[in-house]
């Protein structure tokens, strides 16, 4: 012990030169452990979100990763970079300090999820979505920089809900190389390391007659089991990825048999094909020319039905994909007989869905109040279903013009814009105001023809009521909806059209065979106070749905984004309230003046809020 380096002499302690440097080094150590990273965690609806350094520190000049961390809900998912046939990709926006840079996402390979003739490439659980960031040389050892992201992701079950969050991570500048977070940076490693790589593979591919052939080899696929191969193609449009991908044998690769989608059946043949080969726990990254195999990619065998791995759980409690696969066929087999009559009935059903039936509440109030006018009542039944299913018709036209330009849109989209959103949310408060009596909608002016303008208003109300009534129902997904709009969008137009028909129809239906039921009017109590109180009563939902919207924004826009919003509701209403007063004062021009600026300092908060 004569070389230690702390003595005890004389009752104080003292310490040897190289006793100082190792004590240094130990406070260093104990203030790098104090000062390590540090992030703030986001809890949305159904997704846990935070930024996560691989290490505990930065290092000027060296490469940092830093993931966006997600824990999902179970039986919840997300989306990969190309979401299937429907849905989004997670987005990061990065703000960095001056002179640092963020690479793209790394995606690793994702899970299958078929619904349906709809498959999704999700992710379930807890995913590291890692980034490259770029640390500049001259970064200052001992500052603490602060990185952030404003993440935007959708997160679908039964129903998609667009999400968003604002993150920060503060992250101290060391000298030298820092550490493993003990925080995750381990996953953040394995995530980086496990994310697919070329590899060295050699790949070429060939379509013909409706069929691509995908070949691939290389040493690294010499020892893997190809059983379980599959592509994940990066374009949404060159495959039809419901379909079953078959597979087979070669020396030293494989040969994959993939069904040809949209970008290869119409037009001229993408020049190359790039996606992921996934092989159970090993995933590369393939970028395939036209041209004739490479050696040893085929001859061993038959292709066969790709197979899922042993080990792969069956995302979000379902099925596992790959075993409820539909043959080859089914895609094309489900026939527009039955497509047709899955969309009415999902119509019918969507109905009772809570995206909706606030909206059939102002239906339901026009019935009481044309309680002594059958004929009026038909009318305004004939109106709600022109509305519904000419705005069928019209989202069904965007999506094909949208998928036709490569897009990856899906049931729903029209929700995934705050400033949308916002609108509604307006739209749905305005609509309860009026329920409630605080002004009147459809008042016809003074003079000559007053009667027929009030029922031509009644007619056109009627109808935009159905086109708000399919606006709202984006986030519903009724039983029956999904295998039929699946079908209808991989479908010629004219074919997909007729499905979104009968979609509309089965949502317009029930209100409008009611209101061409005379015996139905006879059964109901005599018009009285009893009106008025109902329809009063049918505002609540009006306001339960401006209450979702609002929610629905805070997710998109950030909960910042909510005084905005709110300014903008108090502004709506006092506009309503101005109205109202309007329509029942002698001398209106003065409220109807306060209601239309109202009006229009409601539109620009709202304008502002969406920029």
């Amino acid at each position: 012990m004569h070389d230690a380096a702390v003595l005890r002499r004389s009752g104080r302690l003292r310490l040897r030169p190289h006793g100082l440097a190792m004590l240094a080094l130990a406070c260093a150590a104990v203030g790098g452990a104090l000062s390590m990273a540090r992030a703030n965690v986001v809890q949305t609806g159904h997704v846990k979100a935070e930024l996560a350094s691989q290490t505990t520190a930065a290092t000027p000049g060296r490469p940092l990763y830093v993931a966006l961390h997600q824990t999902i809900a179970p039986g919840w998912h997300t989306y990969w970079r190309n979401p299937g046939d429907a849905g989004q990709p997670t987005t990061l926006d990065w703000t960095l300090p001056q002179g640092w840079s963020a690479g793209p996402i790394i995606w690793g390979a994702p899970e299958r999820f078929l619904a349906g003739p709809i498959m999704n490439y999700v992710y379930t659980g807890a995913v590291d979505l890692p980034v490259r960031i770029s640390v500049p040389a001259f970064a200052r050892p001992g500052q603490t920089v602060s990185l952030k992201a404003a993440a935007n992701w959708l997160v679908c079950k039964d129903v998609c809900i667009p999400e968003s969050a604002k993150l920060s991570l503060d992250l101290p500048v060391a000298a030298g190389p820092a550490p493993i977070n003990p925080n995750g940076g381990d996953s953040i490693a394995r995530a980086v390391a496990d994310a697919p790589k070329p590899g060295g593979l050699s790949a070429r591919f060939q379509a013909d007659a409706g069929t691509v052939k995908l070949f691939v080899a290389g040493a690294a696929l010499k020892e893997l089991d190809t059983a379980h191969a599959y592509f994940f193609p990066y374009d949404a449009m060159a495959l039809e990825q419901a379909s079953p991908q078959r597979v087979a044998r070669g020396a030293s690769g494989l040969t994959l048999v993939l069904p040809a989608g949209y970008g290869f059946s119409h037009g001229k043949p993408p020049a190359k094909l790039e996606g992921v080969l996934s092989l159970g726990g090993k995933a590369f990254e393939v970028s395939a020319s036209p041209g004739t195999p490479p050696p040893g990619a085929a001859g061993l065998a038959a292709p066969v039905e790709s197979t899922p791995p042993p080990e792969t759980a069956a995302p979000l409690g379902e099925t596992p994909p790959s075993s409820a696969a539909p043959p080859p066929a089914s895609r094309d087999g489900l026939g527009l007989a039955a497509a047709l009559g899955l969309a009415f009935v999902g119509g019918l059903v969507l109905n009772l869905m809570p995206c909706v039936f606030p909206v059939l509440s102002i239906k339901a109030a026009a019935l009481a109040r044309h309680l002594e006018s059958p004929a009026r009542a038909r009318g305004e039944g004939i109106a709600f279903l022109l509305g519904v299913v000419g705005s069928f018709v019209a989202l069904a036209a965007m999506l094909i013009l949208a998928r036709a330009a490569g897009q990856a849109v899906g049931w729903g989209f029209q929700l995934q814009s705050p400033g949308v959103v916002a609108v509604l949310a307006l739209i749905m408060l305005a609509a309860g105001l009026n329920l409630s009596g605080v002004f009147e909608a459809g008042l016809s002016l003074q003079g000559v023809g007053a009667e027929t303008a009030a029922r031509h208003q009644g007619w056109i109300g009627s109808a935009l009521t159905g086109v708000l009534a399919v606006v709202v129902a984006a986030p519903c997904t009724a039983p029956f909806m999904a295998p039929a709009i699946g079908w209808a969008l991989v479908q010629p137009a004219g074919v997909a059209l007729a499905v979104f028909v009968a979609l509309g129809l089965g949502l317009a239906a029930p209100f409008t065979a009611i209101s061409f039921t005379p015996g139905l009017f006879g059964r109901l109590p005599r018009p009285g106070a009893w009106m008025d109180g109902l329809r009063k009563v049918l505002a609540f939902p009006m306001y339960g749905a401006a209450a979702w919207l609002a929610w629905v924004y805070a997710e998109q826009a950030g909960i910042e984004g909510l005084p905005r919003l709110f300014a903008a509701a108090l502004a709506a209403a006092f506009a309503a309230f101005c109205w109202g007063v309007a329509q029942r004062a002698r001398r209106p021009l003065t409220p109807r003046v306060v209601s239309v600026a109202s009006i229009a300092a409601a539109i620009a908060v709202v304008a502002g809020a969406a920029a």
